[in-house]
């Protein structure tokens, strides 16, 4: 990946603001700094023999300390001043690049904590005004992969898809492959807010463990009573639970994968039309839309050569069954179609 490439996707990992916590950057910077001036004061003092103050003639440990704050903050007022080749040498191999490293730092402090959260929030702003009915996927492993790669397969514009993980080589997963990637813990309310849940379309989560699963849930819950909320379960003990906290759709992998393990005992070529049947680029396609204008009024014949499934009116599905008799298509009505693909004959 060439360089340009890199920061590109590194522009699209928004970093949230409580990752920007200024306090602990600079706890932990000053401490490293108060080391290396320990350390330094520490290597001068032993060597002081090699230094000369023209005051008095005389090196004490106020002396050292004086001389090493002066001498990295790059003050130096020529009052003490290194005599021997050691001290020289100390002065232009070590306290030199000590000083250059502690400057940086303290630039890079800077940086971190005015110039890049000014950033962070114009970006924000800006993925705030390009971001509508978008789909939030929150845990980007191998199933929150899965479900955006295939998103992406079905046409899905790569900018109405934000992914939320806490981990950093996640984050570089999702924006890899295009898609805007938020570095933060989906379990605060606050990140939730920060992925404009006010507007999307839906929220997938997937984050590999029940209990964050719900917990976010729950949260989500709380700030969009009407959204559209599909979980993944690891365990199916759970999706009774789940379903109660709210969850519109509940998967279970690894139920779903027994059961076409099991089908697949005795039948060739099911596991493998299944999964045809719900991928985009296959021989078939499974499609669930709102009943077109020109349909209605129509019975499954008239639709040929899609085949209509079944049909969801308002709380009342109609099944395969109904479909062969004269039901006609109403305005309103949900439909499932099996559709052959334009690239496939």
């Amino acid at each position: 990946m060439s360089r340009t490439r890199s920061r590109v996707l590194l522009e699209r990992a928004l970093v949230m603001p409580e990752d920007l916590n200024p306090w602990r950057t600079i706890g932990f910077r000053l401490l490293l700094v108060a080391i290396l001036l320990l350390g330094l004061t520490v290597i001068l003092w032993f060597d002081r023999e090699g230094l000369q103050d023209h005051a008095d003639n005389e090196i004490s440990f106020s002396d050292i300390v004086y001389f090493t704050m002066v001498t990295i903050t790059t003050v130096g007022y020529g009052d003490i001043v290194p005599i021997t080749p050691r001290a020289r040498m100390i002065d232009a191999f070590v306290i030199t690049p000590l000083r250059a490293f502690i400057w940086i730092m303290f630039l890079g402090t800077a940086y971190q904590l005015a110039f890049k959260k000014f950033s962070e929030g114009y970006r924000m702003a800006k993925l705030k005004a390009s971001l509508d009915q978008h789909t939030i996927v929150c845990g980007v492993g191998h199933t929150g992969l899965a479900a955006i790669k295939e998103l992406l397969v079905k046409g899905t514009n790569p900018d109405q898809i934000l992914a939320i993980d806490s981990r950093d080589d996640q984050v570089r997963t999702a924006v890899e492959l295009g898609i805007v990637a938020i570095r933060g813990d989906a379990t605060k309310e606050v990140t939730l807010r920060d992925a404009f849940l006010n507007k999307a379309k839906a929220l997938i989560i997937t984050t590999g463990r029940d209990d964050t699963n719900t917990f976010i849930l729950l949260t989500v819950r709380q700030i969009r009573p009407d959204l559209r909320i599909l979980v993944s379960a690891k365990e199916t003990e759970n999706v009774n639970l789940l379903r109660q906290a709210g969850a519109n759709t509940i998967i279970t992998p690894s139920s779903f994968a027994g059961c076409m393990l099991a089908a697949s005992v005795d039948s060739h070529h099911l596991a493998q039309y299944m999964e045809d049947l719900i991928t985009r680029g296959g021989r078939i396609d499974l499609i669930e839309e709102m009943v077109q204008e020109q349909d209605v009024g129509k019975t499954a014949v008239d639709l040929l050569p899609d085949v209509l499934l079944r049909v969801y009116r308002q709380e009342h599905i109609i099944s395969l069954k109904d479909l062969q008799g004269d039901e006609h298509l109403r305005e309103g009505d949900m439909v499932l179609l099996l559709r052959q693909p334009d690239n496939h004959d």
